[in-house]
């Protein structure tokens, strides 16, 4: 196919989108899936799209979130468009999106996974899309480290819709690392698809540490062939309004997911996980382990659904979702959802609900703990189950210290 075919095809695509997304409108409350949160204060502002900001890294306040030097590529974007780009590896071809409309995995795999007939911020992002990365791996290519994606919003009433598509080929590993910071209020409205072939490996982790003023809307369609390995983490520690869908459908027989997710609320700030995992195909196996930590007035959200499809026998799925609360301010719901039309299987799910520990407070205070340091400590120790399952060094290195001060956020 052409590049002029594609271009023509992608704007067909984005058309459609646009007006899906003027039949759905803005969600309400009043939406079962929407039911916790309220998007109206997005959805009141007269967003803006960014400036053109293509300026070095080295100086800005957002230094510290690059891993230059320790990821093998980098891509930063500022206001959803590409500002730098570093390095690269054999067997990967990484290249801004909004370049890659010739590229075959670009032709095969953009926007076949995440659902703009059926979801609003994804029909709004597909709509408005600028740029993000297409990272395309080679069938068998493993190159050593990580590639990492850096989205940087940037002042009041400039929104953003940064689109990504990873595609590792058969029997293909890559790591990818997404992180998103900011500075004002704002609006990130992204879109990553993942595509696993047969017997691909992928670790993707995602970093959301926006601006406290922001709202963030985050999307992650996963595609998983046969025998193929996916291990997906979802960090959330900043934004005022943060909606984070995980949704992985394990296409493939003997395809195999882990799902972890943590989400650390102070103030007022709200954020509301959903997760999908569909196991479309027999002998595959799911993990979903999402913990909560929530001080403040703050309300966090998970509801996690996990489906087991006619034909998707010797299903192993199991889905966990652990909260504290460290105020009596703060609020969570937790609805874990099984929906199984197989009998073959072996599923099972949880939620718990609870405050720090009296008997390990006393514990610790009994060694001459001050009571912040072992509140810290008691959080710290909740929290890292989560971070040390990850695999990338430098993101578990900035995560320990984000969780470390203040009580133990921040």
């Amino acid at each position: 196919m052409s590049a002029a075919v594609q271009e023509h095809d992608l704007e067909t695509v984005r058309e459609q989108a646009a007006q899906r997304a003027r039949q759905l409108g803005w969600p309400t409350p009043e939406m079962e899936a929407w039911r916790y949160t309220n998007v109206a204060p997005i959805e009141r502002v007269e967003w803006a799209t960014g400036v053109d900001r293509r300026v070095p890294l080295g100086g800005s306040p957002f230094a510290v979130a690059s891993f230059r030097g320790r990821a093998f590529a980098e891509l930063v974007f500022v206001n959803g468009r590409l500002a730098d780009a570093t390095g690269g590896a054999s067997g990967v071809d990484i290249i801004p999106i909004a370049e890659a409309a010739s590229h075959p995995a670009f032709e095969r795999h953009y926007a076949r996974y995440a659902d703009y007939q059926r979801h609003f911020f994804t029909a709004l992002n597909t709509a408005h899309a600028q740029d993000g990365a297409l990272i395309a791996v080679a069938d068998g290519a493993r190159p050593e480290g990580f590639v990492h994606l850096l989205f940087i919003g940037q002042g009041d009433g400039v929104w953003s819709h940064p689109r990504n598509l990873i595609v590792a080929g058969r029997n293909a590993e890559i790591n990818v690392v997404e992180t998103y910071v900011g500075q004002g209020n704002y609006f990130t409205n992204s879109v990553t698809e993942i595509v696993a072939g047969d017997g691909a490996a992928v670790d993707y982790s995602r970093i959301e540490r926006e601006s406290t003023e922001a709202f963030h809307v985050g999307t992650v369609q996963i595609h998983q062939e046969r025998s193929a390995t996916v291990a997906a983490h979802t960090i959330a520690i900043g934004g005022a309004l943060v909606r984070s869908e995980v949704k992985a459908a394990l296409a493939g027989e003997g395809a195999s997911l882990t799902l972890d997710g943590l989400f650390l609320l102070r103030d007022r700030q709200h954020i509301d996980n959903h997760t999908v995992i569909d196991h479309v195909k027999p002998h595959c196996d799911s993990l979903e382990l999402y913990k909560g930590i929530l001080d403040g007035k703050s309300r966090g959200i998970f509801d996690g659904l996990i489906i087991v499809r006619p034909d998707a026998q010797k299903t192993n799925s199991r889905q966990v979702n652990r909260n504290l609360l460290l105020s009596e301010s703060a609020i969570v719901d937790s609805k874990p959802t099984l929906e199984i039309h197989n009998d073959d299987v072996k599923c099972n799910h949880g939620s718990t609900i609870g405050q720090l520990d009296a008997e390990a407070m006393f514990y610790l205070r009994a060694r001459g703990i001050g009571e912040e340091e072992a509140r810290k400590l008691l959080v710290y120790a909740f929290a890292s189950e989560i971070v040390e399952r990850m695999k990338i060094e430098p993101v578990k290195e900035i995560l320990r210290a984000a969780i470390a001060p203040a009580g133990g956020i921040r």
